[in-house]
């Protein structure tokens, strides 16, 4: 017998073409409709997910609540998704993925006793290939969605296994036509119905008004019970997701396997409203380091760990909603969304600088004559060398002295500059040195009152060209771009052609970008109109490029510095055009065999077809160095903010930005003289490395490097006190380079610690991790991308266990 399964949805967009406070009272008017609908029709079920959704009823109408608790209980009002709110499942990091479900699922539990159990993002716009790993550990075995659709994304089934890199499978459902109904169900149910033979004879048919929340009506309902028994071998059925995988759970040894992302849908979201993407990476890594110095400073010196570090989550999630993140909402819901940031930062930094002060106070540090110190945190857990600048209050009158020099915790004076301060006031001085931390530690520098005894090498700079040990730079005086990048190590030019050329294509595509895989219509390039060194020292050397198009203008500063492989390139954009996308081309010189992509908590290979892609911290782009030269070469670009790119055989181009309206939907065509809203305009700042490498970006060890640039050292100005820490520490160590810390928390339900990793090269790895300072040691054993959640008792008798990423299961003890 066939089976349609009937799933009663009301799709809720809290914020798309409305603010919020209009999604919240829309919440409140299809809950109440969704439960009157419940008393009135007895085989009726109700389908929901958004924990967030939950949390407005319950603060806003307790009674309304109450109705809502019971209806779980019955078993007729079904939780789905487990997540705080549906978000775009491209762009967000790994770890926000599992605060999704951690602060979902907990909420769920504790509010009505059950956990979800199906993942559900049924209008989200693609679905990266880590996904799967990240349910599982979340408690869900399954998973929703519609969106790539058939035309965008050919899959062997709707209803399929969906494997991640490391083997985790979840059952998996790709809705047919639409997730909502507004008006001919039954139309809606015979299209389905046709539909059988591509799932199994097992279907999921969505009804239900939504978008605006709505919910199923008493029509709907009335058309379903006419129809059932009318439709010859198959039955209609008012279900759930639970209940539909369920029933087909037999059938899951025949299903057929796909083990790739879920896409390609609205390519133009990658890119679209840049401030909203780089406040989401921005307070993502300021909350993860914001609760590692806090677990650190809670078990090291006392201080309370912060009670509202997850109300911090809960904004960075909610403003991670598909139609926010992605960029196509309304112009006024990026205000809204600007200060829900602005809360998450504000709770985030407040907590960091408490945990860091406290730390930094417990230091004992003897008074000298001449020395002012600084202590500079490392929140990484593997040993850094980083750029470090400070324009600080170091001594009377907020200036320093004539001459100093820096020296490093076992006193070697080490090389610094003097730069350009941001405050314009006479005499004042901002410094830059290279700092060397330990892993998840800090160490204390000592800027002293003396004549420097040491000289330093510099970085040579010219006009247009720089040169340290490794690489000389060659800026194009025609073109502004890069002319050379020469590796004299191993003897090549990394790019074929002038580089970081800022590029502008035309773009008359909706907000989504749909219609179209790439933009790649070439409107023009941005031309140099002042090439100027900046800066030259013993720490780095600058050439600032200031190019101009029509009515806009980019400043890039072209940084090289002494010790380091990487070039720093620091972008100020103040963009005025319509229409128009704007991209940094790279094109590199050597064989490009193999295209890896970042993605959250992993990576994957792509093709080089010039289709818009998205990614994370990072793109990769290896091969040989030529025909005759087999070995193997390679360019890592990492950014601080920017999440779609695209690369055409050699030639890697990374979106900058799009300025279309708000909110633009095709099949509407704009009058091109009209003012719109246009997104995208006016300034905007944003970083990107390039890391020239050698052999494979494992070995090169990008994750690493791309995580030093987003989350950045943290410095704390001191004085002479005692205290009971050394001058130099370090929490944490891991001997394998490939796992990393992703967090270091407290434990939801309690006072333990939790700690999670990753491996990121696709490697089966036995690692030793050890917290010496908690008399902590423990090998673990990893397979390819997997993510590891242990948590670490308080008491040191208790042994440590890995749980999962919702922090609910105890597993397995921990070889210590």
């Amino acid at each position: 017998m066939k089976n349609m399964f009937m799933i009663g949805n009301a799709h809720l967009d809290p914020v798309w073409l409305w603010r919020w406070q209009e999604g919240f009272q829309e919440v409140k008017a299809t809950f109440r409709s969704a439960l009157d609908r419940l008393k009135e029709y007895e085989n009726f079920i109700f389908t929901s997910s958004s924990a967030a959704y939950y949390e407005w009823i319950e603060k806003n109408d307790s009674k309304m609540f109450e109705e809502i608790k019971e209806r779980i209980q019955e078993g007729r009002w079904v939780i789905c998704g487990g997540w705080w709110i549906q978000p775009d499942c491209n762009i967000p990091s790994g770890e926000s993925f599992v605060r999704q479900g951690l602060i979902g699922q907990n909420y769920f539990k504790e509010k009505f006793g059950v956990t979800a159990k199906v993942g559900y993002n049924v209008d989200s716009f693609g679905h990266n290939g880590m996904l799967p790993q990240i349910l599982k550990k979340s408690g869900m075995d399954s998973y929703v969605f519609m969106r790539p659709g058939p035309e965008e994304k050919g899959l062997p089934s709707r209803l399929f296994l969906w494997e991640s890199k490391d083997g985790s499978r979840v059952k998996a459902f790709r809705i047919p036509f639409e997730y909502c109904t507004f008006e001919h169900l039954e139309n809606h149910i015979m299209h389905c119905k046709n539909e059988l033979k591509h799932s199994f004879n097992q279907l999921m048919c969505f009804y239900g008004v939504g978008n605006h929340g709505g919910g199923p009506t008493k029509e709907n309902i009335e058309i379903i019970e006419k129809l059932n028994g009318t439709m010859d071998d198959t039955n209609l059925i008012f279900s759930s997701p639970n209940d539909f995988f369920e029933h087909v759970e037999s059938l899951k040894d025949t299903l057929p396997v796909v083990h790739d992302d879920l896409l390609h849908h609205a390519v133009g979201c990658y890119s679209v409203h840049s401030e909203v993407k780089k406040l989401n990476r921005y307070s993502e890594n300021l909350t993860l380091m914001a609760e590692k110095f806090s677990s650190i400073a809670n078990w090291t010196t006392g201080q309370v760990y912060p009670p509202d570090i997850n109300q911090a989550w809960k904004g960075i999630l909610f403003n991670q909603f598909h139609d926010i993140l992605a960029g196509t909402s309304i112009e006024s819901a990026y205000h809204d969304a600007r200060d829900l940031y602005g809360e998450s930062i504000s709770i985030s930094s407040r907590n960091m600088n408490y945990a860091l002060q406290s730390l930094s106070w417990n230091i004992n540090i003897e008074e000298e004559k001449g020395m002012k110190p600084m202590v500079i945190f490392n929140p990484h857990s593997w040993p850094v060398r980083v750029n470090v600048e400070i324009e600080d209050g170091l001594f009377v009158n907020y200036l320093l002295p004539e001459e100093f020099i820096i020296e490093d915790v076992n006193g070697n004076e080490i090389p610094y500059q003097i730069v350009d301060p941001i405050a314009k006031i006479p005499n004042r001085k901002r410094v830059v040195f290279l700092a060397e931390l330990p892993p998840l530690g800090y160490s204390t520098y000592k800027l002293r009152a003396l004549t420097p005894a040491k000289e330093f090498e510099t970085v040579k700079v010219s006009e247009n060209e720089m040169e340290n040990d490794r690489f000389r730079l060659v800026i194009d005086q025609e073109s502004g771009g890069i002319r050379s990048l020469f590796d004299k190590v191993k003897q090549i030019e990394v790019f074929k052609n002038d580089a970081a050329i800022p590029v502008v294509l035309n773009d008359t595509f909706d907000t989504w970008g749909h219609g179209t895989l790439r933009f790649d219509e070439i409107s023009g390039v941005f031309k140099p109109v002042r090439i100027k060194k900046l800066e030259e020292g013993p720490v780095r050397g600058v050439i600032r490029v200031t190019s101009k198009f029509q009515s806009s203008t980019i400043v890039q500063d072209f940084i090289m510095y002494k010790q380091s492989n990487k070039i720093e390139v620091k972008v100020k954009v103040n963009w005025q055009e319509s229409y128009q996308t704007l991209k940094i081309k790279f094109p590199v010189s050597f064989n490009q065999r193999n295209t890896t992509y970042e993605i959250p908590f992993g990576h994957t290979s792509r093709e080089s077809d010039g289709n818009e892609k998205p990614m994370q911290n990072w793109v990769d782009v290896t091969g040989t160095i030529s025909k005759q030269r087999e070995e193997i070469y390679g360019l890592s670009i990492l950014n601080d903010g920017k999440y779609g790119v695209d690369v055409k055989g050699n030639t890697v181009n990374l979106t900058v930005l799009r300025s279309t309206i708000y909110a633009h939907h095709a099949p509407f065509i704009p009058d091109l003289d009209e003012d719109y809203p246009i997104i995208d305009q006016g300034i905007q700042t944003f970083t990107y490395q390039l890391l020239p490498h050698e052999n494979s970006w494992e070995e090169a060890e990008t994750v690493k490097h791309a995580l030093e640039l987003n989350q950045k050292p943290q410095l704390i100005v001191e004085t002479y006190h005692k205290g009971s820490l050394a001058q130099e520490d370090s929490f944490i160590s891991i001997d394998q380079p490939n796992i990393i810390l992703s967090a270091l928390k407290k434990a939801e339900n309690h006072d333990d610690l939790i700690i999670r990793l990753v491996e990121t090269n696709n490697a089966e790895t036995v690692a030793k991790v050890e917290l010496k300072n908690w008399g902590r040691a423990m090998e673990l054993h990893f397979g390819p991308m997997e993510i590891k959640t242990l948590c670490i008792p308080k008491n040191q008798k208790e042994p440590i266990y890995e749980t999962n990423l919702i922090e609910n299961l105890n597993q397995a003890l921990v070889t210590v």
